[in-house]
């Protein structure tokens, strides 16, 4: 790892630690309790569940079934900052292989370069569900009927996704077998820990799938209450198989008998509900409201993050206008990046975190190590930018709509103020804010506007950059670049970390410099919880956008809660 991104990650770590340091040593000293019901505002607490069905290929997905369906792994919260570790589990999809565990899977070896074998833990149950499956346990079979069921949809993301795997195998009901046909960088994501490698039952099969009751797993809740914009409510399952070793005890998990997600589209009245004690939780809060809120509420607790969604304008590239590199720059150059992060985030931002995010270590290569031309991107020249548009034929700029979601109280602030610099330079922009339903289902039908102000996450290392080849469902700016697509499959084959992690420097030179996008700054959000939330220290994902193995570890100190008054 290079110095210069090695000190980043070090300042990030220690942001993220110093405030939690009082909270581990007070975790030490007590005592797990059971009971009571956790209110969460979760990181999407604007957003109902997308789907209920593994064929839809909901983004979403594990973070609305992931406390009740499970997957083959997931990561080791013991060597998180809770535990006196350095992860803290803020990554949207990203394990590095020293923080994986096995969840559904015990143990896995390669036992030739394409073959790997999984030995599946052994006791899992699958609970009864009335109308839906008897109580038995889980079996290799049900791995192969998920990934069948998910690799046939019609819905996904890209459908070469799985083409490496040549198809799984039962040696018993406790070992799974993968043929491979060729090696693939990124094997336990996609289907170990990834957006759709959440194991359910073939009998899903009989049963609508999209309705909320039929959602079946081995997970340690049940989902018991759905109420489309109002709230998610899973209920404890009894004799869950997982534990937990704390202070030489081990404890049966989970602690809470309910986990409630609140779901609450207003900025003002979530913050509110974290003020009032009616979530115990929020865990994505902006900088703007920080202040205030430590200053009402002195009791919370607080973490910092670097945010795991890059901010940017996708520019689509069959709009004749985009198709002009020049004035795909100008647009870059016109914005006042710098201007952004000091004083509309009020210096709660980096500059460049994305494509690459300064978590994912060496992958990440800092701006000011980037050629010229990369680094001229993040700079504010609206008289060049105006050249540039001249040069390209738009001497008097020109007009395109920009979609935005309604569900991004960020967003639709900063949009004004891009609208203002591009107005500089002559090119006007007409905003167009969406309900998140609609204006996902624009871009993944390809229907969407020449602009689209998006939030989308960093993933992985690799994933983070084969959301840009050609037809992939996040590419937004419709980019087809066959030099691209070729590297980033042979990205894909390349066993060898150091060599990936050459290449993926290399290609998001090359990406940024092409500028697809408007790229936009990364801003820092908080997590605030109550002090009766125990065994936690803002973790918030444990695989792709997967909360439940933390929410499962978490308990309440009751009496704390009444003598501070709730």
């Amino acid at each position: 790892m290079r110095a210069k991104t090695r000190q980043i990650w070090l300042l990030l770590i220690t942001a993220y630690t110093v405030e939690m340091l009082s909270v581990n040593a007070a975790v030490a000293q007590e005592t797990p309790q059971y009971g009571g019901e956790l209110n969460i505002g979760t990181v999407y607490v604007t957003l109902s569940a997308l789907s209920w069905d593994p064929v839809d290929w909901a983004w979403k997905s594990n973070h609305d079934t992931g406390l009740v369906r499970e997957q083959l792994f997931s990561g080791d919260l013991n060597k998180g900052v809770r535990r006196g570790g350095d992860y803290t589990f803020v990554a949207e999809a990203y394990l590095p292989v020293e923080v994986l565990r096995g969840e559904l899977a015990e143990s896995w070896h390669w036992e030739d370069d394409l073959t790997l074998v999984v030995n599946l833990r052994q006791g899992v149950m699958f609970p009864e569900k009335p109308g839906v499956m008897a109580a038995r346990e889980f079996v290799a079979n049900d791995v192969i009927f998920t990934f069948n069921l998910v690799n046939n949809s019609p819905k996904k993301a890209q459908q070469d996704y799985w083409d490496y795997i040549d198809g799984l195998e039962a040696r018993d009901d406790h070992t799974l077998v993968f043929h491979f046909n060729q090696y693939n960088a990124e094997w336990a994501y996609r289907f170990g820990y990834g957006y759709q490698s959440s194991i359910t039952a073939p009998e899903l099969a009989n049963v609508d799938a999209k309705d909320w009751r039929n959602l079946i797993g081995t997970g340690p809740f049940d989902l018991s209450r759905y109420i489309h914009g109002n709230s998610h409510v899973y209920t404890k399952r009894d004799n869950y198989w997982d534990h937990e070793e704390y202070e030489g005890t081990r404890y049966r998990l989970p602690y809470v008998d309910r986990v409630k997600y609140r779901i609450i589209k207003d900025e003002a009245t979530y913050l509110t509900a974290l003020r009032t004690g009616r979530v115990d939780i929020l865990e994505s809060i902006r900088w703007i409201a920080v202040d205030h809120l430590k200053e009402t509420t002195p009791e919370l607790k607080w973490s910092r993050w670097l945010g795991m969604t890059g901010n940017f304008i996708a520019l689509r590239l069959d709009h004749e206008a985009f198709k002009d590199h020049r004035v795909r720059r100008a647009l870059n150059l016109a914005v006042n990046q710098k201007e952004i992060v000091d004083l509309f985030y009020g210096g709660h931002a980096e500059l460049m975190a994305y494509p690459q995010h300064p978590g994912f270590g060496a992958y990440y290569q800092p701006l000011e190590e980037m050629p010229a031309e990369v680094q001229e991107l993040f700079t504010y020249n609206p008289v060049k930018a105006r050249a540039l548009l001249r040069e390209a034929g738009y001497p008097d700029g020109f007009t395109f709509e920009v979609q935005v979601c309604s569900c991004s109280p960020s967003n639709m602030d900063l949009l004004p103020l891009i609208e203002s610099y591009l107005g500089d330079i002559g090119v006007e922009i007409e905003i167009q804010p969406m309900e998140y339903a609609s204006f996902l289902s624009a871009m993944t039908t390809r229907t969407h506007g020449p602009g689209y102000f998006m939030n989308n996450g960093h993933t992985n290392p690799t994933t983070s950059l084969r959301k840009f080849i050609t037809g992939h469902k996040w590419n937004p700016a419709l980019l087809e670049r066959e030099q691209f697509d070729a590297e980033i499959k042979r990205l894909m084959r390349m066993p060898k970390e150091a060599d990936r992690i050459a290449l993926v420097r290399e290609l998001t030179v090359d990406l940024l410099a092409f500028a697809p996008y408007i790229w936009l700054p990364t801003e820092y959000v908080y997590t605030a919880w109550w002090p009766w939330v125990k065994n936690y220290a803002g973790e918030l994902r444990a695989g792709a956008v997967r909360p439940g193995p933390i929410y499962a570890r978490i308990w309440l100190d009751q009496q704390l809660k009444k003598e501070l008054g709730f």
